[in-house]
């Protein structure tokens, strides 16, 4: 059973930048003919909004006593104190106070974030950092699912 399940897209705007490298994808290819021009705008952009489509598909899960982040699953017994970041925050533990060791699920465009313990002696991490739109969401899910 779910009990919170988020999914990290890329926003709208976004795909709108998949023109880009299709133009100039059109420009290079423009000295072979039109039609191969038209073609190589098409097969960029395409890949640029797969290529979106797959970074945004990252997902927090918590379900089954577990939280996945990711490729990354955590034991809900392993998870300690969980911190809520604002826009701040969340900047200050994704630069000047991240930890080389800790776990990130880390998406630039999502201004907060959740910081939470790890208190699995066999986890080399000393956190696990999630950007998540709904932080306060899924600090109240986790305490409930601990339950």
């Amino acid at each position: 059973m779910h009990l919170y399940e988020e999914r990290l897209g890329v926003p709208g705007t976004w795909y709108w930048l998949a023109v880009l490298p299709g133009v100039m994808a059109a420009l290079v290819l423009l000295p072979f003919g039109p039609a191969v021009a038209v073609g190589g705008l098409a097969a960029a952009a395409t890949l640029t909004v797969l290529g979106l489509h797959t970074y945004g598909a990252a997902r927090i899960v918590v379900a089954d006593g577990h939280l996945t982040a990711g490729p990354q699953r955590f034991p809900l017994t392993s998870l300690g104190l969980a911190e809520i970041l604002d826009d701040e925050e969340a900047f200050l533990w994704r630069t000047r106070r991240a930890d080389g060791r800790a776990v990130l699920l880390l998406r630039s465009y999502v201004p907060t974030a959740l910081r939470i313990e790890i208190d699995d002696p066999h986890c080399p991490a000393p956190y696990l950092y999630l950007s998540t739109r709904q932080p306060t969401t899924l600090v109240t899910v986790l305490a409930f699912a601990r339950r």
